[in-house]
């Protein structure tokens, strides 16, 4: 399992949004993430992997920590060496890191360990958990 991660004291910039569970979702997550990094000196060298990283982060709480009416909570910091991804959902049921290469979908979280620098996941003050990575600019 892995252990959450302290995050930076002093990040640079922090934004956070509410996304209805969607099919849409994870594209308006991309779009905030690209804002986000946007208004940071520095930001796009976290851009193309930050939009895999939150596109699976925000697909799997849409498609497993959701039910219909529900949001899930996009959280983004970032300093010079880190950005920092969470998605909060309602569901308690933890992720579960799928290493079959052979099936048809779910190798969303190998995506999230390989590309990240950390990941982890905890309990969701109140009901539900938290997933969240970390990773270095051009990681």
């Amino acid at each position: 399992m892995h252990e959450p991660i302290d995050r930076a004291p002093l990040p640079i910039a922090r934004d956070h949004r509410w996304l209805q569970k969607s099919h849409h979702s994870p594209a308006g997550a991309r779009q905030l993430l690209r804002d986000f990094l946007s208004r940071v000196d520095g930001g796009e060298r976290f851009v193309d992997n930050g939009e895999l990283l939150v596109t699976e982060l925000v697909t799997n709480a849409v498609l497993h920590g959701t039910r219909p009416g529900q949001r899930v909570h996009l959280e983004l910091e970032v300093d010079p060496d880190r950005l920092w991804i969470a998605v909060e959902d309602a569901s308690s049921t933890h992720p579960v890191l799928q290493e079959s290469p052979d099936g048809c979908s779910g190798r969303g979280l190998l995506l999230v360990e390989t590309l990240s620098e950390k990941w982890g996941w905890g309990p969701r003050e109140g009901v539900g958990k938290r997933v969240w990575c970390s990773c270095p600019p051009d990681c």
